[in-house]
């Protein structure tokens, strides 16, 4: 356990960077294609210090031309971009962030848009969440 809580450690401080975040909502209306999801690891945690706590990693892929809707993160998030470019908006500000970028996204701040601005080439994020188990970690922005 101890091995799996240092691979979280490691994982949080080299994706830590600039603010951003992004997931699981459909594409908008002129995008033909939706952003995509997919777990890659969903770990509880019982460790002291950090218990009632579950570690989620996750690729969020992001055909060209898509977008996800306004949307918040009510647990600590981290990114890392794999492939491709993303504009993202996150309280008021936008940031565009290129494969091997990585990002911070303070719990609940207001994620108005994320978008791969390509119209040939996908972009892929790597997602990193410190969530609460049970409870979703992307909440639509109403």
């Amino acid at each position: 356990m101890k091995t799996l809580l240092i691979s979280y450690a490691i994982l949080a401080s080299s994706l830590s960077g600039q603010l951003f975040a992004q997931h699981e909502h459909a594409a908008t209306s002129s995008s033909p294609m939706k952003v995509s999801r997919t777990i890659i690891l969903q770990q509880l945690l019982a460790e002291k210090g950090i218990d009632n706590r579950e570690g989620q990693m996750l690729i969020v892929d992001y055909p060209p031309n898509s977008s996800s809707p306004a949307h918040r993160h009510p647990c600590p998030t981290f990114g890392y971009i794999l492939e491709g470019e993303i504009e993202s908006v996150f309280e008021g500000k936008t940031h565009v962030y290129k494969k091997g970028d990585s990002f911070y996204e303070f719990t609940n701040g207001l994620h108005s848009s994320a978008r791969n601005t390509s119209s040939t080439v996908p972009a892929k994020l790597l997602v990193f969440f410190l969530a609460e188990p049970g409870k979703p970690t992307s909440v639509p922005e109403k």
